[in-house]
Protein backbone atom coordinates (compact mmCIF):
# COMPACT_ATOMS: atom_id res chain seq x y z
CA UNK A 1 0.00 0.00 0.00
CA UNK A 2 1.42 3.32 -1.12
CA UNK A 3 0.82 6.07 1.21
CA UNK A 4 1.75 9.62 -0.45
CA UNK A 5 -0.95 11.99 0.95
CA UNK A 6 -2.77 12.40 4.36
CA UNK A 7 -3.36 9.82 6.54
CA UNK A 8 -6.80 10.20 8.68
CA UNK A 9 -7.43 7.53 11.26
CA UNK A 10 -8.93 7.15 14.84
CA UNK A 11 -6.01 8.12 17.93
CA UNK A 12 -3.79 9.62 15.04
CA UNK A 13 -2.56 12.88 15.30
CA UNK A 14 -3.31 15.27 12.61
CA UNK A 15 -2.75 18.99 11.82
CA UNK A 16 -5.47 20.88 12.89
CA UNK A 17 -5.40 23.20 10.58
CA UNK A 18 -3.23 26.13 9.20
CA UNK A 19 -3.04 28.15 12.56
CA UNK A 20 -1.61 30.89 11.13
CA UNK A 21 -0.65 32.77 14.53
CA UNK A 22 1.28 29.64 15.83
CA UNK A 23 4.91 30.14 16.54
CA UNK A 24 7.15 29.46 13.77
CA UNK A 25 8.41 26.09 13.08
CA UNK A 26 6.17 24.37 16.22
CA UNK A 27 6.51 21.26 16.97
CA UNK A 28 3.06 19.65 17.62
CA UNK A 29 4.22 18.17 20.73
CA UNK A 30 3.70 18.90 24.42
CA UNK A 31 7.26 20.69 25.75
CA UNK A 32 9.29 18.22 27.51
CA UNK A 33 12.14 20.37 28.77
CA UNK A 34 15.35 21.66 27.25
CA UNK A 35 18.35 19.11 27.68
CA UNK A 36 21.35 19.35 25.26
CA UNK A 37 21.05 23.28 23.85
CA UNK A 38 17.42 22.09 22.32
CA UNK A 39 14.51 22.31 22.70
CA UNK A 40 12.42 19.10 23.82
CA UNK A 41 8.79 18.29 22.53
CA UNK A 42 6.58 14.91 23.22
CA UNK A 43 3.38 13.37 21.83
CA UNK A 44 1.00 11.38 23.70
CA UNK A 45 -0.64 10.15 20.78
CA UNK A 46 0.81 8.63 17.35
CA UNK A 47 1.58 10.93 15.20
CA UNK A 48 0.65 10.55 11.20
CA UNK A 49 4.06 10.25 9.32
CA UNK A 50 2.85 13.12 6.91
CA UNK A 51 2.88 15.48 9.85
CA UNK A 52 5.71 14.48 10.72
CA UNK A 53 7.41 15.87 7.86
CA UNK A 54 5.59 18.41 7.01
CA UNK A 55 6.44 19.33 11.17
CA UNK A 56 10.34 18.75 10.80
CA UNK A 57 10.86 20.99 7.37
CA UNK A 58 8.78 23.53 8.86
CA UNK A 59 11.05 23.82 11.93
CA UNK A 60 14.27 23.08 9.89
CA UNK A 61 13.10 26.21 7.85
CA UNK A 62 12.21 28.29 10.83
CA UNK A 63 15.82 27.86 12.27
CA UNK A 64 17.40 28.87 8.82
CA UNK A 65 14.90 32.09 9.44
CA UNK A 66 16.16 32.43 12.76
CA UNK A 67 12.67 32.12 14.01
CA UNK A 68 13.48 28.97 16.22
CA UNK A 69 16.21 27.14 17.55
CA UNK A 70 16.96 23.45 17.57
CA UNK A 71 14.37 20.97 18.65
CA UNK A 72 13.80 17.44 19.92
CA UNK A 73 10.92 15.96 18.97
CA UNK A 74 9.69 12.40 21.06
CA UNK A 75 6.78 10.39 19.74
CA UNK A 76 5.57 7.25 18.01
CA UNK A 77 3.68 6.56 14.59
CA UNK A 78 1.04 4.48 14.17
CA UNK A 79 2.35 1.06 11.79
CA UNK A 80 3.77 1.88 8.62
CA UNK A 81 6.65 1.47 6.57
CA UNK A 82 9.38 4.19 5.51
CA UNK A 83 11.21 4.01 1.95
CA UNK A 84 14.92 5.84 2.51
CA UNK A 85 16.57 7.06 -0.82
CA UNK A 86 18.72 3.87 -1.05
CA UNK A 87 15.52 1.17 -0.43
CA UNK A 88 15.13 -1.40 -3.12
CA UNK A 89 11.73 -2.57 -4.23
CA UNK A 90 12.20 -6.13 -3.64
CA UNK A 91 12.99 -5.43 0.08
CA UNK A 92 9.49 -4.44 0.59
CA UNK A 93 8.24 -7.91 1.22
CA UNK A 94 4.72 -7.79 2.39
CA UNK A 95 3.00 -3.55 2.27
CA UNK A 96 0.46 -4.67 4.91
CA UNK A 97 0.73 -1.03 6.07
CA UNK A 98 1.04 2.42 4.29
CA UNK A 99 4.51 3.07 2.81
CA UNK A 100 5.91 6.40 2.57
CA UNK A 101 8.99 7.97 1.01
CA UNK A 102 10.73 9.35 3.90
CA UNK A 103 13.28 11.69 2.07
CA UNK A 104 16.22 10.81 4.39
CA UNK A 105 19.13 8.00 3.55
CA UNK A 106 18.83 4.46 3.95
CA UNK A 107 16.64 1.73 2.89
CA UNK A 108 13.23 0.49 4.55
CA UNK A 109 12.12 0.99 8.13
CA UNK A 110 9.30 -0.03 10.27
CA UNK A 111 7.69 2.34 12.58
CA UNK A 112 4.97 1.74 14.47
CA UNK A 113 3.55 1.70 18.60
CA UNK A 114 5.98 1.18 21.40
CA UNK A 115 8.72 1.81 19.68
CA UNK A 116 9.97 5.65 20.50
CA UNK A 117 11.16 7.60 17.48
CA UNK A 118 13.12 10.75 18.52
CA UNK A 119 13.49 13.20 15.71
CA UNK A 120 16.83 15.52 16.23
CA UNK A 121 16.31 18.86 13.97
CA UNK A 122 19.54 20.66 14.87
CA UNK A 123 21.69 23.59 13.39
CA UNK A 124 24.73 20.94 12.84
CA UNK A 125 26.68 24.81 11.99
CA UNK A 126 27.07 25.04 15.72
CA UNK A 127 27.88 21.72 16.26
CA UNK A 128 30.50 20.98 13.95
CA UNK A 129 29.66 21.21 10.68
CA UNK A 130 30.33 17.94 10.28
CA UNK A 131 27.90 15.26 9.62
CA UNK A 132 29.81 11.56 10.03
CA UNK A 133 30.53 12.85 13.45
CA UNK A 134 26.87 13.65 14.07
CA UNK A 135 25.98 10.15 12.71
CA UNK A 136 28.25 8.40 15.43
CA UNK A 137 27.26 11.01 18.46
CA UNK A 138 23.69 9.54 17.63
CA UNK A 139 24.95 6.11 17.97
CA UNK A 140 26.95 6.78 21.30
CA UNK A 141 23.71 8.25 22.51
CA UNK A 142 21.66 5.15 22.06
CA UNK A 143 24.28 3.23 23.35
CA UNK A 144 24.36 5.34 26.30
CA UNK A 145 21.10 5.06 26.50
CA UNK A 146 20.55 1.78 26.82
CA UNK A 147 23.83 1.45 29.08
CA UNK A 148 21.40 2.99 31.97
CA UNK A 149 18.96 0.25 30.90
CA UNK A 150 21.07 -2.16 31.28
CA UNK A 151 21.43 -3.07 27.74
CA UNK A 152 24.89 -3.60 26.26
CA UNK A 153 24.73 -1.39 22.74
CA UNK A 154 27.43 -2.18 20.21
CA UNK A 155 28.16 -0.10 16.81
CA UNK A 156 28.99 -3.09 13.86
CA UNK A 157 31.24 -2.14 10.78
CA UNK A 158 28.94 -1.72 7.90
CA UNK A 159 26.00 -1.84 9.34
CA UNK A 160 24.05 0.82 10.29
CA UNK A 161 22.01 0.90 13.86
CA UNK A 162 22.70 -0.25 17.07
CA UNK A 163 23.10 -3.76 18.06
CA UNK A 164 22.28 -6.48 21.26
CA UNK A 165 23.04 -9.99 21.96
CA UNK A 166 19.22 -11.16 21.65
CA UNK A 167 17.79 -13.69 24.00
CA UNK A 168 18.34 -16.66 21.99
CA UNK A 169 22.32 -15.62 22.16
CA UNK A 170 22.30 -14.37 18.55
CA UNK A 171 22.72 -10.95 17.38
CA UNK A 172 19.99 -8.44 16.74
CA UNK A 173 18.96 -5.02 15.74
CA UNK A 174 17.15 -2.64 18.55
CA UNK A 175 17.69 0.65 17.40
CA UNK A 176 17.59 2.26 13.61
CA UNK A 177 18.94 5.31 12.54
CA UNK A 178 18.04 7.34 9.58
CA UNK A 179 19.42 11.36 8.99
CA UNK A 180 19.16 13.87 6.29
CA UNK A 181 20.54 17.39 6.59
CA UNK A 182 19.55 20.35 4.77
CA UNK A 183 21.76 23.44 4.70
CA UNK A 184 23.33 21.34 8.01
CA UNK A 185 20.07 21.42 9.74
CA UNK A 186 19.00 18.17 10.49
CA UNK A 187 16.09 15.94 9.48
CA UNK A 188 14.62 12.61 11.06
CA UNK A 189 16.81 10.36 14.00
CA UNK A 190 16.91 7.24 15.85
CA UNK A 191 13.74 4.67 16.48
CA UNK A 192 14.68 2.74 20.23
CA UNK A 193 12.51 -0.46 20.02
CA UNK A 194 10.76 -0.21 23.58
CA UNK A 195 7.99 -3.16 23.02
CA UNK A 196 6.74 -3.10 19.61
CA UNK A 197 5.10 -6.14 17.90
CA UNK A 198 8.43 -7.33 16.00
CA UNK A 199 5.63 -9.26 13.76
CA UNK A 200 5.38 -6.27 12.01
CA UNK A 201 9.08 -5.88 11.23
CA UNK A 202 8.16 -9.30 8.85
CA UNK A 203 7.12 -7.15 6.03
CA UNK A 204 10.18 -5.40 4.90
CA UNK A 205 13.87 -6.25 5.17
CA UNK A 206 15.03 -3.58 7.75
CA UNK A 207 17.71 -1.47 6.45
CA UNK A 208 18.16 -3.40 3.65
CA UNK A 209 20.24 -6.26 6.14
CA UNK A 210 18.72 -9.91 5.27
CA UNK A 211 19.48 -12.50 7.44
CA UNK A 212 19.40 -10.44 10.81
CA UNK A 213 16.80 -10.02 13.47
CA UNK A 214 15.25 -7.16 15.39
CA UNK A 215 14.89 -7.42 18.59
CA UNK A 216 13.65 -4.86 21.82
CA UNK A 217 13.93 -3.98 24.84
CA UNK A 218 11.00 -6.46 26.15
CA UNK A 219 12.27 -9.16 24.60
CA UNK A 220 15.65 -8.56 26.20
CA UNK A 221 13.52 -8.88 29.60
CA UNK A 222 13.72 -5.44 29.84
CA UNK A 223 10.09 -3.67 31.11
CA UNK A 224 10.80 0.05 30.64
CA UNK A 225 8.26 2.30 30.32
CA UNK A 226 8.05 4.95 27.83
CA UNK A 227 8.02 7.74 30.48
CA UNK A 228 11.23 6.05 32.00
CA UNK A 229 12.80 5.48 28.36
CA UNK A 230 12.37 9.23 27.65
CA UNK A 231 14.09 10.44 30.91
CA UNK A 232 16.94 8.67 29.46
CA UNK A 233 16.73 9.50 26.15
CA UNK A 234 16.86 13.31 27.72
CA UNK A 235 19.51 12.84 30.40
CA UNK A 236 22.36 11.05 28.13
CA UNK A 237 21.26 13.47 25.28
CA UNK A 238 22.81 16.61 27.49
CA UNK A 239 25.59 14.37 28.30
CA UNK A 240 26.58 13.22 24.55
CA UNK A 241 25.64 16.74 22.97
CA UNK A 242 26.28 18.89 25.83
CA UNK A 243 24.20 21.48 27.55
Amino acid sequence: MQADGREAAAGVAMPAGDGGDAAPGRIPGEPYGRFGGADWYRSAEPVAYPLALAAMEARVAAILEGRAGDAVWLLEHPPLYTRGTSARPDELLDARFPVYASGRGGRFTYHGPGQRVAYPILDLRKRGADVRAYVCRLEGWIIAALARLGVRGERRTGRIGIWVVDADGGEAKIAALGVRVRRWISLHGIALNVAPDLDHFSGIVPCGLAGFSVTSLRRLGVEASMDEVDAILAATFAETFGT
